[in-house]
């Protein structure tokens, strides 16, 4: 008996979402589809929840590109990935080379067909290493738009897209959290603390290198060890003693400010 095979399927456009799988089930009525997102980090937690042996990838998705979903992937090698692309030729040659492989927007049932008989060889055996693969994509955006963008980093530069989600432990459990739902940040020990609305969550990750991959100005650094998302702020304070306090809006504790930083809250 043939064994059952079971995808992922992330595309943020809810039209083509639904025209993959309705052709994966008339292509590949064995695969079993365990869910579908509309984003990277809904992508993310699908994987983690179903651990699929296969993931469809839009490359451009909000919350995390395709690549980033990817990247993260790559390090569990668990999944099989195939990306989704509207730009043909630079990902013709970037796949091609590598042990992924691809479908073409509009979905073209032939090359469906393709990749199919491709990724049952592929997953006779585990995952590829597509790390080098990453690296050569993320080198070269994929949209002309980006490219031509006034906003887009000039050659040569070497700007990196600040850290948007975490993997942290909740007792047993391991949840992905995006840094928007993330209060602060606490030094604890040898890890870090990982403080939201309803949980409190551990990391191994340093305070100081979770403050270099940050948005630097969602976060604030208050204290040496102390990072706190500037939207969760919902004042500052004075104590007795004349320490600056910051109030929380969903908690009910304060956060104390080190002299040396309190010159970001003297509008407050």
């Amino acid at each position: 008996m043939s064994r059952t095979y079971t995808a992922v399927v992330a595309e943020d456009e809810a039209t083509l979402r639904q025209e993959l799988i309705e052709a994966l089930g008339q292509v590949w009525p064995e695969l079993c589809i365990l869910g579908e997102a509309a984003d990277g980090i809904a992508a993310l937690r699908l994987v983690a929840e179903h651990r699929p042996d296969v993931v469809f990838l839009d490359i451009q998705m909000p919350g995390a590109t395709g690549l980033e979903v990817a990247a993260q992937l790559a390090g569990q090698g668990r999944s099989h990935i195939v990306f989704a692309t509207a730009y043909d030729q630079y990902a013709i040659e970037a796949f091609d080379a590598g042990a992924v492989d691809y479908l073409l927007k509009p979905l073209s049932v032939p090359r469906l067909f393709t990749t199919i008989r491709r990724l049952k060889e592929r997953l006779q055996g585990p995952p590829a290493d597509i790390g080098n693969l990453l690296k050569q994509l993320s080198r070269e955006p994929l949209e002309a738009e980006e490219r031509n963008s006034p906003s887009s980093p000039q050659p040569g530069a070497q700007a990196r897209a600040p850290l948007r989600w975490i993997n942290a432990s909740v007792g047993q459990t391991l949840r992905l959290l995006t840094v928007d739902e993330i209060l602060y940040f606490q030094a604890d020990t040898k890890y870090t603390r990982v403080v939201t609305r309803d949980a409190e969550a551990l990391i191994r990750k340093p305070l100081k290198e979770l403050a270099e991959e940050l948005d630097a100005h969602q976060f604030w650094q208050i204290h040496r060890s102390t990072l706190v998302n500037v939207a969760a702020i919902a004042g500052a304070s004075r104590d007795f003693r004349g320490r600056l306090q910051l109030k929380l809006k969903d908690k009910p504790e304060s956060l104390l400010v080190a002299e040396s930083y309190t010159h970001l809250f003297k509008q407050m």
